[in-house]
């Protein structure tokens, strides 16, 4: 082997160093940024740079062991001195990546089961909500149906009445016919239907009016 084999061998080694420092750099930034997908194609060239790199050292331990001088034995552990140490920082930024990731990723999911949660929690208030009105407008007919079913029946109790003074007044009027003498009780009668009339009118009129405050009201 020729000195300039040698000294081929060092500018290769010495290039592959330089470069494997630039993809280091660049590889350490990468780390500080949130990743993109990137990260995978730096670490392929590193890798791809490493095992260049020990390959160039090999072959000078193989100039090294056919006789080389301890001068080029020193520059030979230098060489694999840089490699190690270049190896080691490659592992320490891949560790330190991946762990970032996989923080990135739980906190990701994290979020993403605290926005289902709040989610679902705002669909279950919707529900009791509407359970809630369903509940009130019930309650509110039902209430509605008792006011009505009593004015029905106050109605029918006033029309009921109705009719049997006018049963009466019928039977007065037949016997008035007959017995003059009592035209002046026949007229208080029809004074006293008249009346009952106007208050049944009245009557009915205010619990229409109330029944329509009612609903209004709800």
């Amino acid at each position: 082997m020729e000195a300039s084999s040698w000294d081929a061998l060092r500018k290769q080694a010495r290039r592959l160093e330089a470069q494997l420092d630039d993809q280091m750099s660049a590889y350490r930034k990468l780390i500080s940024m949130k990743s993109d997908g990137s990260e995978n194609d730096i670490e392929s060239d590193i890798e791809r740079s490493l095992k260049q790199l020990q390959q160039v050292n090999s072959q000078m331990q193989t100039w090294v062991s056919s006789g080389g001088s301890e001068v080029l034995s020193h520059t030979l552990t230098r060489h694999m001195e840089i490699l190690q140490d270049l190896t080691q920082e490659f592992y320490r930024l891949r560790s330190s990546l991946r762990a970032k990731q996989q923080h990135t990723s739980l906190f990701d999911l994290r979020d993403f089961d605290r926005a289902k949660f709040d989610v679902e929690e705002a669909a279950d208030s919707s529900d009791q909500a509407l359970l809630k009105e369903q509940a009130t407008i019930s309650r509110s007919t039902g209430q509605m149906d008792t006011v009505i079913s009593h004015a029905q029946a106050t109605l029918g109790t006033l029309m009921s009445q109705r009719s049997t003074f006018g049963g009466i007044t019928t039977k007065i009027s037949n016997v008035g016919s007959r017995l003059p003498t009592i035209n002046h009780i026949l007229s208080s009668i029809k004074r006293k239907k008249s009346m009952d009339t106007i208050i049944l009118s009245l009557v009915a009129s205010v619990c229409a009016f109330l029944i329509f405050i009612y609903w209004m009201s709800k």
